[in-house]
């Protein structure tokens, strides 16, 4: 039927219940326990039914339960708690504002694909989106001033159902945001606030959406508007979906649109964190205004706005760098270009690793890479891998001396932490825990909680999974029609005393989910032991162009239909947060099976040990570190090999040794009162080491003394009297490549006739012609080093 005219209907909350709507649209409460089961107390069921959104809750309310509750003494004692305590929240100081506020100038905005805050909120598929989440959230705890700029995508990432024959099919219902917690941008007039980006032959409007994170806003950008043609209309459908047309203008929408939203809302940012090279547009927006507005040359505003750029890489897989064909970037940019005042062979170098080859394709992590200032990988051995990536951008500059350092992922610990775990942690650590999570001392106090009350603490967690796999899967079985004999063997599957392996992400092959699956005799036998038995739940998507991801599911799903197997390996469809917070709390052990070295980093492990699961993994990402050799197992020593196959069946059976002779005796070896002393103490190790460092408080701190700070005070300091220093830095460097080529080492000369003994000193002369420069302009370093088998410098 055809549209006349739109309105928008919302909830008559009584004024006396009004503090709900203030609660359900801060994602505070997406980490507070209390104000979650104060939306719990609400209606249940109601609750469970919206997939744990409290906006949603409110509107579907039946009047009659709204005036009940206004008249309930007990539960209005609840909700103003809750108002209370996020209001002083809110107003309280903050790391930030205790050591740094007033003595710079400084706002961060955060530019991400995809967000994963709440499954209320699909706009995540998985890891990254799931790590930008925490990171707002550790942000708004240390007080940041920080804003988050993304996209609103109508559809989100895909829902993943499986068929009859177990392969992953995907649905796309589209998300209401009247029905959660975001508000549209209007302006006094009370229109919606609106921005515009140019594509080719015609301009394309988004509106804004806001979400409030505790203090930190995120400015979500949506082009589903009537002022647009249907195809850009489309832009913000899908996260990850269509081909590279849509691809590329989703990411000038956000890199370049997030900019010009930014700047219309009069928060224009001192420092522009790029999450992938998704939004590195951004970097040629700033740019482009810089230059109208103090009219600057390219190479000027190039340098004022470069020092205020980070870029964080989170792939070594060659297809998550994005790449379009140079005719792809022209036809989008040309117009750009001249604003830019640069050729395309200039434009297009600045994305490629070699700026003079006119075949390569234009990448935007190489974008990224050579407009910020600060780059860094996400783990110790991503930084590593990062630079082996990326060394044709430099050439000739030592592998290790290439500008990609790291800060190593972590967690937001409130929000994967269980109920379960956080009065543990209150009961033993006092409140301390909370304000100080980097406190290496406050966690050793772990290790002072008696045996037995951390043992049952983890079999009432695995008894909350069991509940939920079964109540799951009878979703499962009555979405696709089956008996109800079939819904009655559900309540058999699992059981609460049992071992439990999980395995939950993202279903790309090299994550290698089959790896347990590579011996299937090996694999019935620690499942189907009598004495020993051993239970397996996994879950996760496949990418809907990924057949062999989607084959491994199959094959998964299909032996979770063996007769024999049925009751002991479960497959859980569509995986999300909150699937995936269930499997992280209840584990006794957290699988991890990359092949080295294709994880950057990987927090799924991390979330898993802080509920005091183990993890059994490949020594690669975050466990590289991680690992201590007392906190959990590996899986070989870092080996990596060209042979594949080899690999595969050679990591195989070390993990199937490591589960029979080691993982299954600790967890069935009991005393008498039924505790496995050896296994809880390593979960008191785990706990100790993993829980006070690898949090994102302690990573978000990192970002800001070693990126953020020092890029707001270059930023400020090349920004004063109307940019003289960005001019004055632009100049020199100019200087220095029109004249470097006149710089010459004329000779070197050491006596290394003689062997030399450790900590002697071995006198050396540089005789180096200058040319245009003076000797103050030249720094001169000797490296030196052991020599490889070919005569070079390892």
């Amino acid at each position: 039927m055809t549209l006349i005219q739109k309105f928008t209907v919302v909830p008559r909350i009584p004024k006396r219940l009004k503090p709900l709507q203030e609660i359900a649209y801060n994602l505070r409460w997406g980490w507070n326990r209390n104000a979650v089961a104060l939306f719990r107390r609400i209606d249940i069921d109601l609750w469970e039914k919206c997939e744990h959104n409290p906006v949603a809750l409110l509107g579907a309310l039946h009047p009659q339960r709204l005036r009940s509750l206004q008249d309930d003494d007990a539960f209005l004692a609840h909700m103003d708690s809750v108002h209370d305590e996020l209001r002083a929240y809110l107003s309280r100081s903050t790391w930030y504002s205790r050591v740094y506020e007033g003595k710079l100038r400084m706002r961060i905005a955060y530019f991400s694909f995809e967000f994963g805050i709440h499954e209320c909120l699909p706009i995540y598929s998985g890891g990254l989106g799931a790590l930008a989440g925490d990171h707002i959230k550790s942000a708004d705890e240390l007080g940041l001033p920080l804003v988050g700029v993304g996209l609103a995508y109508q559809q989100g990432y895909y829902r993943q159902v499986l068929n009859s024959d177990g392969w992953q099919q995907e649905r796309y219902p589209d998300n209401d945001f009247y029905n959660i917690p975001l508000t549209p941008m209007r302006d006094e007039e009370k229109r919606e606030v609106t921005i515009e980006v140019e594509f080719p032959l015609r301009k394309v409007a988004a509106r804004i959406w806001r979400l409030d994170v505790g203090r930190v806003p995120l400015f979500l950008l949506d082009t589903n508007i009537a002022a647009n043609e249907p195809g850009d209309r489309a832009i913000t459908a899908r996260l990850y979906g269509g081909d590279l047309d849509m691809r590329i203008r989703q990411e000038i929408l956000l890199g370049i649109g997030g900019i010009r939203v930014l700047e219309k809302l009069g928060l224009p940012p001192t420092i522009c964190h790029m999450n992938e090279g998704h939004s590195a547009f951004l970097a040629l927006e700033r740019i482009r205004m810089l230059m109208a507005r103090h009219e600057l040359s390219f190479e000027e505003a190039r340098e004022a706005t470069r020092v205020g750029h980070v870029f964080t890489t989170h792939t070594p897989v060659p297809a998550g760098n994005d790449r379009f064909t140079p005719e792809m970037v022209v036809e989008y940019f040309k117009d750009y270009m001249k604003d830019l005042g640069l050729r395309p062979e200039q434009f297009l170098g600045l994305g490629r690793e070699n700026p003079d080859d006119p075949r390569e394709n234009f990448c935007m992590t190489v974008l990224a890479l050579r407009l910020a200032s600060h780059a860094n990988g996400v783990s110790r051995l991503h930084g590593s891998i990062s630079r082996r990536m990326w060394r044709r951008i430099w050439p000739g500059i030592p592998e290790r001396e290439l500008p990609i350092s790291h800060v190593t992922n972590g967690v937001h610990t409130q929000s994967w932490l269980s109920d379960e775990f956080a009065r543990l942690f209150e009961r033993h650590m006092g409140p301390q825990w909370l304000d100080d999570p980097m406190n290496r001392g406050i966690w050793q106090r772990l290790g002072e909680i008696p045996d037995n009350e951390l043992w049952r603490s983890k079999e009432r967690l695995r008894d909350r999974l069991v509940s939920f796999v079964r109540q799951r899967l009878k979703r499962q079985y009555r979405r696709m029609g089956s008996p109800s004999s079939k819904l009655l063997s559900a309540e058999e599957v699992l059981d609460p005393q049992v071992l439990t392996i999980c395995f939950a992400r993202r279903f790309a092959t090299y994550k290698r989910a089959y790896l347990i699956l590579k011996d299937l005799g090996r694999l019935r036998r620690l499942l189907l032991d009598r004495e020993r038995p051993v239970q397996l739940v996994m879950a996760g998507k496949a990418h809907p162009h990924d057949h062999p991801g989607k084959e491994i599911i199959r094959q998964i799903a299909q032996l979770s239909r063996d007769a024999e197997l049925q009751n002991r390996i479960v497959f859980l469809e569509d995986y999300d947060l909150e699937v995936a917070r269930q499997l992280l709390q209840g584990a006794d052990v957290w699988l991890n099976t990359p092949r080295r070295p294709m994880e950057a980093s990987g927090t799924s492990g991390m979330k898993a040990a802080i509920n005091g699961a183990l993890n059994v993994s490949i020594l690669d990402g975050w466990w590289a570190e991680g690992f201590s050799g007392e906190n959990g197992w590996s899986i070989g020593n870092g080996e990596e090999m060209d042979d594949h196959t080899y690999q595969d069946e050679m990591e195989s059976r070390m993990l199937y040794d490591i589960l029979e002779n080691e993982v299954v005796r600790l967890f069935y070896h009991r005393g008498p009162d039924d505790v496995p002393r050896e296994w809880v103490a390593r979960m008191k190790a785990s706990l100790m080491s993993i829980c006070p460092h690898f949090n994102t408080n302690r990573m978000v701190e990192e970002y800001a003394e070693r990126f953020y700070l020092p890029a707001a005070l270059n930023s400020n300091m090349l920004a004063k009297d109307d940019f003289r220093e960005a001019r004055s830095l632009a100049a020199w460097k100019s200087f220095v490549a029109e004249h470097w080529s006149e710089v010459a080492i004329l000779s070197v000369e050491a006596d290394t006739t003689r062997e030399l003994e450790i900590g002697s000193e071995l006198p050396i002369e540089v005789r180096v012609l200058l040319g245009s420069f003076r000797p103050e302009d030249i720094s001169l370093e000797v490296l030196h080093g052991p020599l490889d088998a070919s005569g070079e410098i390892a």
